[in-house]
């Protein structure tokens, strides 16, 4: 949904990717830099609760916001490589597992429903880039979906922060099970992508050998 956000976003880091890349700083210490910021804001605020919800968020939103500029000091700089593509993906998951689990840990004593809709959405958060992944290595596109990455981040940060500044923990509690639901779409949606290919193309369906499996890569 929030997808139409990155070229704009992109133009916005134009400048400062040019500078970093300018320093000699490389697109992937950007990318494990961000990733490292990330976590330290959710790992350090959000289990303290109240404010300190709202301020894990503002410290989250400024890393994630260099998921981004790597990018574009890759496209830039013509730095972009295999590396950088795995070190991206592989981090986008480090980062989720903190803010989801981190609030998981947070609520897990004293508001179970609230925890356990963490949890969910951790888990299906995983399950969403592995079945684009799957679905790549046997030669189908699956990107998109009703709730990609980037929606799930900023919907559920935004609730967090909310309840950071007052609002009722329900605000949070009902947007993660919103967000699990959707993510869980979303994951359905690609795999109806596999099975329509599948049907499409009974001789590409039997043809194991034509496809070399690869890992989860986003």
């Amino acid at each position: 949904m929030l997808g139409w956000l990155r070229p704009v976003m992109g133009a916005i880091w134009r400048f400062p990717a040019r500078g970093l890349l300018a320093l000699g700083v490389h697109p992937n210490v950007m990318t494990l830099v961000g990733t490292a910021g990330v976590v330290f804001g959710a790992v350090f605020f959000f289990p303290k609760g109240g404010s300190a919800l709202f301020w894990g968020v503002m410290v989250i939103t400024f890393f994630v916001l260099t998921d981004m500029l790597d990018g574009t000091m890759a496209r830039l700089g013509d730095k972009a490589s295999r590396l950088g593509a795995f070190l991206d993906s592989t981090m986008d998951r480090v980062a989720d597992a903190a803010i989801f689990g981190s609030l998981v840990f947070t609520f897990m004593a004293t508001e179970r429903l609230t925890a356990t809709a963490a949890l969910f959405c951790l888990a299906i958060g995983a399950l969403v880039p592995y079945t684009r992944a799957r679905a790549e290595s046997v030669g189908v596109e699956a990107k998109g979906g009703l709730a990609e990455r980037s929606d799930r981040l900023v919907i559920g940060l935004t609730a967090t922060g909310l309840v950071g500044l007052g609002l009722p923990l329900a605000v949070l509690t009902w947007t993660l099970w919103g967000l699990a639901l959707l993510g869980a779409i979303t994951v359905v949606q690609r795999i109806i992508k596999v099975v329509d290919a599948a049907r499409r193309d009974p001789a590409w369906n039997k043809d194991l050998e034509r496809h070399v499996e690869r890992e989860p890569h986003a």
